[in-house]
């Protein structure tokens, strides 16, 4: 049997581990605390990033033009005197499916002191394409803005080591907690709380 010369070279096992790795920890979780819609709290909570300014970047809606005024908007405007809770998550993450009663829930709470927007990752990360996000979204009934972006550099910039990641982020546009982990409703209602009160 002919053996192909890409097949041989040690680069290919360690860029099979590379995707593995990439997958489990993009869609990895420390569940803890299950709430009732079955998303958990997680013990992954990076805040390193507190203070930082939030990078901005271009969203192309699949819902919320309504609320948000435009079909492709970018976090800056976003942020003009109002909080914003960004969600990153995948259509085939399911610690993400699993959060999205209880971001709903929070949304529907929250509303008219913060801006809640979630953002699929799906296509960075393999966890799904835009259909399969917004194939989710109908499927849970979710209503909160949400839309993908095209730019890969969001991963760095906000320090997505998994998926749902949670970045708060206060009417100055600063980074008040970065969340890695899945987050049921009182872990959103104590970090916004305590995020409006500052």
């Amino acid at each position: 049997m002919r053996q192909h010369k890409w097949a041989s070279r040690p680069g290919v096992a360690i860029m099979a581990l590379s995707v593995l790795a990439i997958i489990l920890v993009a869609c990895g979780g420390n569940s803890e605390a299950i709430s009732s819609s079955g998303a958990s709290s997680s013990s992954v909570n990076v805040s390193k990033d507190s203070g930082d300014r939030a990078p901005n970047f271009s969203v192309t809606l699949f819902q919320g033009e309504d609320v948000l005024g435009a079909s492709e908007i970018n976090i800056h405007d976003l942020l003009k005197g109002q909080p914003l809770v960004l969600n990153f998550w995948a259509g085939l993450c399911p610690p993400c499916r699993a959060e999205m009663p209880d971001l709903q829930l929070f949304n529907e709470e929250f509303k008219d002191r913060l801006t809640l927007l979630g953002v699929d990752l799906g296509q960075f990360t393999g966890l799904g394409t835009q259909k399969d996000a917004a194939d989710l979204l109908d499927e849970l009934g979710v209503t909160y803005p949400t839309g993908f972006t095209n730019d890969s550099n969001v991963i760095k910039d906000y320090r997505v080591f998994g998926l749902p990641a949670t970045i708060f982020i206060d009417a100055n546009g600063e980074i008040f907690k970065n969340w890695g982990g899945a987050l049921n409703l009182k872990v959103l209602q104590e970090q916004s709380n305590a995020m409006l009160a500052q």
